[in-house]
């Protein structure tokens, strides 16, 4: 009989293309991976893999076997998630994923606030620029930015939350330097994914170099700004709450998009989940104004 985790090992090869990459995926040896594998092919009788110089290759046995263990899979993960939908237990874990960004400058007070109030919950953040799967429970709730409501995956269950507002901020030392005349250009703080300088960032009375400073990621940016290198478009409830930060003068305010609290399925149904969620909208109704670009910085 084929073990599930054997088949589990076979589907992490299959898509990940080399042992490596499964054993980074599944969080385990490379031995670990390989000794599955030549159980699974022990069990069948039929070699499953081709090794090759450039990873591994399905065979033709392994190519059958491919669409019989996703099968194996979707009914794994649906089995899970019935299960944990009907545990109305407070007690355990909850993870929550979400961007590093909201995490660190927006919720991490609530976080502590709902763990005081739920001591039995092991709360798990998952702070992440990358997209979790909900359906296979690599989270049990997600907080996404969502830019446009059609683009929210059917099989979610969203619950919307807050609009959030950007502007382009710069320190205000730096802002000082450029009145003066001793900092005649400022460059922008951009992140590598951005792919240059947003339209709507362009109007305002600072004038930019032509050179900018690119970093890997926003908390980069927020530090950059912060120390003076330049200025750069950030969410208003990082920019407007930081004292050594301004609203570059003459700059708009624009709407990024809305948050999206989601959650799959069953899972929803879990108490831990229901008393997340609740909690979570109310501290977003908290947060409104600041959301809003409403605080704004003087």
């Amino acid at each position: 009989m084929t073990n599930w985790d054997d088949v589990r090992y076979f589907l992490a090869v299959a898509r990940g293309g080399s042992v490596r990459a499964a054993a980074d995926r599944l969080k385990v040896t490379h031995s670990t991976v390989i000794r599955r594998i030549g159980h699974l092919e022990e069990l069948l009788g039929a070699q499953v893999f081709q090794k090759l110089p450039s990873g591994y290759r399905l065979t033709e046995a392994g190519e059958e076997i491919l669409a019989l263990a996703e099968l194996m899979e979707g009914a794994s993960h649906q089995l899970e998630t019935r299960v944990f939908g009907r545990d109305q237990n407070v007690r355990g874990l909850l993870r929550v994923a979400l961007p590093p960004t909201v995490a660190t400058h927006l919720l991490m007070h609530d976080f502590a606030e709902f763990c005081r109030l739920h001591p039995d919950i092991e709360l798990q953040i998952l702070s992440s620029s990358e997209l979790v799967n909900l359906t296979t429970r690599q989270a049990d709730v997600a907080l996404r930015v969502v830019y446009d409501r059609d683009t929210l995956p059917a099989h979610l269950i969203g619950r919307q939350l807050r609009d959030v507002h950007g502007a382009v901020y710069i320190a205000r030392d730096l802002l000082a330097a450029h009145r003066s005349g001793r900092e005649t250009k400022v460059r922008w703080v951009l992140k590598l994914e951005d792919g240059g300088v947003p339209e709507w960032a362009r109007e305002n009375e600072i004038t930019p170099s032509d050179a900018p400073v690119t970093v890997t990621d926003s908390e980069a940016q927020i530090i950059a700004v912060r120390a003076g290198l330049g200025m750069a478009p950030l969410s208003c409830f990082v920019g407007d709450v930081d004292p050594s930060l301004i609203r570059v003068p003459g700059g708009a305010l624009r709407k990024h998009g809305t948050f999206w609290l989601l959650t799959h399925g069953e899972t929803r149904k879990t108490k831990r989940v229901r008393l997340f969620s609740d909690f979570i909208a109310q501290r977003f109704d908290t947060h409104a104004t600041l959301l809003a670009g409403l605080l704004v910085s003087g």
